[in-house]
């Protein structure tokens, strides 16, 4: 992120690696084997970062969220997607970089998510947001709970809904800032509403993903 001015964003955007995980043994294990089903295991490549603990987590965090925040305009938004478990940690990471932290909007994936018997469905996942500095009360309202499945085809082990991402994005203005481009799924939803974007992936497997998919995205929308 150091190749950019400061404040030539609008907004942060950003799915990161969430490091999710009971203890060690499980936060070391292959991300397949965290986030999906035995059966629908070794359809997509494997991502990196997903092995800090929580304490190394919350710095990390707090590192790119500070860094992000030198490149959003004044009053510019941030959201931060995370599960039950690195919720705390993302709140307190948001304010730790600077950010005035605003609220959460949960995703409701609906009841397609795994279940697990005997237990209530991990049916939410959550996106931390704030601004940067005050923030204008004016512009569009969008919904405080986004309900969206998961989609059935994906482009990444992680993968969330173009749809929902459009939802989070209506309210922002761009350029948009992803730090973590993973598959291209914000920067297919800024291309559906005509915001700048810019993306970022150190996974060269998945940036090549990202480049092909926002090549066919492009296509459809011409």
């Amino acid at each position: 992120m150091g190749a950019f001015d400061p404040a030539s964003f609008g907004a942060c955007f950003a799915d990161p690696p969430y490091s999710s995980g009971g203890n060690v043994r499980d936060k070391a294990q292959a991300t397949s084997a965290k986030y999906q089903s035995a059966e629908h295991r070794g359809l997509y490549p494997e991502f990196q970062g997903d092995t800090r603990d929580q304490r190394s987590y919350l710095a990390w965090s707090t590192l790119w969220l500070g860094r992000a925040r030198e490149l959003i305009a004044p009053g510019g938004l941030v959201g931060v997607f995370s599960d039950w478990r690195q919720l705390p940690v993302t709140t307190d990471a948001l304010q730790c970089g600077g950010w005035v932290w605003r609220g959460i909007v949960p995703w409701d994936k609906t009841e397609s998510c795994r279940p697990q018997l005997g237990r209530y469905r991990n049916q939410a996942e959550y996106v931390v947001w704030g601004s940067n500095g005050a923030r204008r009360l004016t512009g569009r309202v969008a919904p405080g709970v986004m309900r969206h499945s998961v989609p059935r085809v994906k482009h990444h082990i992680a993968g969330k809904p173009v749809e929902l991402m459009a939802g989070l994005l209506s309210v922002a203005e761009g350029p948009i800032l992803d730090p973590f481009m993973g598959s291209a799924t914000i920067a297919v939803a800024c291309l559906r509403l005509g915001l700048p974007y810019v993306g970022i992936e150190v996974d060269p497997t998945y940036f090549e993903i990202a480049c092909k998919r926002m090549e066919e995205a492009r296509d459809e929308a011409a």
